[in-house]
């Protein structure tokens, strides 16, 4: 029996939990594989090996793992294919697939473009926009990002557009918003992240802060469950449940 496991990042904050199982039901709704689960690569359960053996339990034969994931980084190519490659010894009869990361996709900066001009004011002489990626060791990040950052200031009419990370990356975001914050413009911060957490809630207090000092920023709302989000998941979903089997050699390289 066919089934789809999808692997979200985890959070210790409930909403943000909530927030993507809401949204991977949106997604599911979409798709033709009656069993299905959602599982936690950190900070929540179900696990990833506790998620695997519940579907195995209800009879599945063949597991399409899609990591719930905006950038190919280090959970994509080192955490998930461990659990994978621990799973394919543990159960040797099911089939597993491996779908990818949403990556960098137009209908994504399109999501971008929305939340700006939520919040873009027509009154305002120059606004500045600052892209915050999460961050990562893996070089593919920066060059998603900066990828991300030059289709949104073309969508923008090329308004000014910076780039800062949270993570593991220069410039930080701290030196992100204090170069902005000295430019003759008001500063909009788009994070380039799905759900809420304890990193969108430190963001917000950090600009709450700055607005009481008199500062000109504010921030967009995170990508959450746009209808664009939707599809582009279910649209990875149905591309790995179309895909090859895994073999052990594929999944460590």
């Amino acid at each position: 029996m066919k089934s789809v496991l999808y692997v979200s990042h985890g959070s210790r904050v409930k909403e943000a939990r909530v927030e993507a199982e809401s949204f991977l039901h949106a997604v599911h709704e979409q798709v033709e594989v009656p069993l299905w689960g959602i599982c936690f690569l950190e900070l929540a359960e179900p696990s990833m090996s506790e998620g695997i053996k519940r579907l195995v339990d209800k009879g599945a034969t063949e597991i399409t793992i899609i990591p719930v994931l905006l950038l190919s980084a280090g959970h994509y190519y080192q955490d998930i294919p461990e659990e994978i490659s621990d799973a394919m010894k543990v159960y040797p009869n099911v089939k597993f697939k491996y779908g990818k990361p949403l990556g960098v996709q137009e209908r994504i900066n399109e999501v971008l473009v929305d939340r700006v001009n939520e919040l873009s004011s027509s009154d305002s002489k120059e606004e500045n926009i600052l892209l915050v990626g999460r961050g990562s060791r893996n070089p593919e990040t920066k060059q998603s990002i900066q990828s991300i950052a030059s289709a949104l200031k073309k969508k923008m009419n090329g308004i000014s557009v910076d780039v800062c990370y949270l993570a593991a990356c220069k410039p930080s975001f701290e030196e992100g918003l204090e170069r902005s914050l000295k430019k003759d413009s008001d500063t909009i911060v788009v994070p380039y992240l799905w759900f809420t957490g304890i990193l969108i809630e430190s963001m917000k207090q950090k600009i709450s802060h700055l607005q009481k000092e008199g500062h000109k920023v504010k921030m967009t709302d995170y990508l959450g469950s746009h209808p664009n989000m939707v599809l582009a998941m279910a649209d990875r979903v149905k591309e790995a449940i179309a895909s090859k089997e895994l073999t052990e050699g594929l999944v460590k390289s």
